[in-house]
């Protein structure tokens, strides 16, 4: 398990980093001004780690309510991924069509396009921090 202070370290550079890669190619990708593009990526990471912590306690209180347990199975962790990503994405749309000015199919492309890169920055971010800050394996008996 990783310390607080990882933990700490992991979200924080992630956040960053996402910011300092989304901000220039959503500029250029959605022809925005700089400024418009970052506040909508720290308003953006700002409600995505709001709303992770709030959706994940309500989804272990609904499990462990419903199943008697948060243990989850593939299937429900593919269903948890999703319905964080659908509910993320209900949150996002209306600020990012109205703070840029634009059609709610507009907005949503864009928010879908930003999913999309956080999802793959995700992937090869938590990859490359892994690499770089291993995990200290624990001995069997300490991990149970």
């Amino acid at each position: 398990m990783r310390t607080v202070k990882d933990r700490i370290r992991h979200a924080i550079s992630f956040e960053i980093i996402g910011l300092l890669l989304v901000i220039p190619l959503g500029t250029w990708l959605f022809a925005q001004p700089m400024d418009a593009i970052g506040v909508v990526a720290v308003v953006g990471a700002t409600i995505a780690t709001c709303w992770n912590y709030a959706y994940n306690l309500g989804f272990d209180h609904a499990m462990k309510r419903l199943r008697g347990s948060v243990r989850k199975t593939v299937p429900i962790r593919v269903f948890h991924a999703i319905l964080f990503e659908v509910g993320l994405l209900v949150a996002l749309l209306p600020f990012i069509a109205w703070y840029l000015d634009m059609s709610i199919v507009h907005a949503f492309q864009m928010d879908i396009s930003l999913s999309l890169f956080y999802v793959i920055y995700a992937f090869i971010f938590n990859w490359a921090y892994d690499v770089a800050f291993p995990v200290k394996e624990m001995p069997l008996d300490l991990c149970q």
